[in-house]
């Protein structure tokens, strides 16, 4: 165990990318552990919430669902077009609803349609998860979505302590990726779920780019946590599908977690 952490640790040292801060999917609400029943209001947005940058437009995602103790709750029914306000510019984007009955973890699924990125010239596809708990219950928060690709939690994605780290395991097809790369996101923006624009920023990108780390020879890699609030992670290109309409396809695995200040 002692082996594991060690090296997990040393494979997830941060690293500075210079490229320019990262594309991320959202999979929005604002309080994610849950003690009523009821319906839980989502948006889900393809945006940069660190700087609160460019917003891009979501197409129809090509599927929408939630996972609870292994059933499958489909939400495309769900999804209302809307227009999401950012810094700079405005995209379209989506709301739509959970319903919230039982106890337990709720794993959050998006497969949106690849985005067409002009100035790489590719096509990004951003399969994402994230999380909500209601009544404090553990089920299956760690369990694989079996997804083309996908990061496993290790550590209880809707209750992490700031100071504390995220541990993650990077799938493609069931099996784990090596040596991939994972740019990590603040949401320091966070989306006003009536206005449908950015509440005001809490922090500032660091200077050098996007946050970077690298999985291990098992996939795993390992992130301090510095800040209370919603943290993303995206490994990049790992997914199996490498083309879309004869373009370079990037297909990612993202999740978010959630973290909070001791009190």
């Amino acid at each position: 165990m002692h082996k594991f952490l060690a090296g997990a640790l040393l494979a997830s040292a941060l690293i500075l990318s210079s490229s320019a801060n990262a594309h991320f999917q959202l999979i929005y609400t604002p309080q994610v552990n849950l003690q009523k029943a009821g319906d839980v209001p989502l948006k889900l947005i393809f945006w940069h919430p660190f700087e609160n940058g460019h917003v891009m437009d979501m197409g129809a995602p090509e599927a929408f669902y939630a996972l609870l103790r292994g059933k499958k709750i489909d939400l495309m029914d769900s999804l209302k077009p809307m227009r999401f306000k950012g810094a700079s510019n405005e995209a379209d984007a989506f709301d739509a609803t959970l319903k919230v009955k039982r106890s337990g973890d709720y794993t959050l699924v998006v497969q949106p349609a690849p985005y067409y990125e002009q100035s790489e010239d590719l096509y990004i596809q951003q399969i994402t998860k994230s999380y909500l708990n209601k009544d404090g219950i553990p089920t299956d928060w760690n369990e694989p979505a079996g997804l083309k690709t996908e990061i496993i939690p290790l550590n209880k994605p809707t209750n992490i302590l700031a100071g504390s780290t995220f541990t993650g395991r990077v799938m493609s097809e069931g099996k784990p990726v090596a040596g991939a790369e994972i740019e990590v996101e603040y949401m320091a923006a966070e989306p006003d779920m009536t206005a449908n624009a950015p509440l005001p920023a809490t922090a500032e990108p660091a200077p050098g780019g996007s946050l970077v780390a690298i999985s291990d020879d098992n996939g795993y890699f390992t992130y301090g946590i510095p800040k209370s609030g919603f943290w993303g992670f995206a490994a990049l290109g790992t997914g199996p599908d490498k083309e879309h309409e004869g373009k370079e396809l990037s297909q990612d695995a993202v999740i978010w977690v959630r973290a909070y200040d001791i009190r």
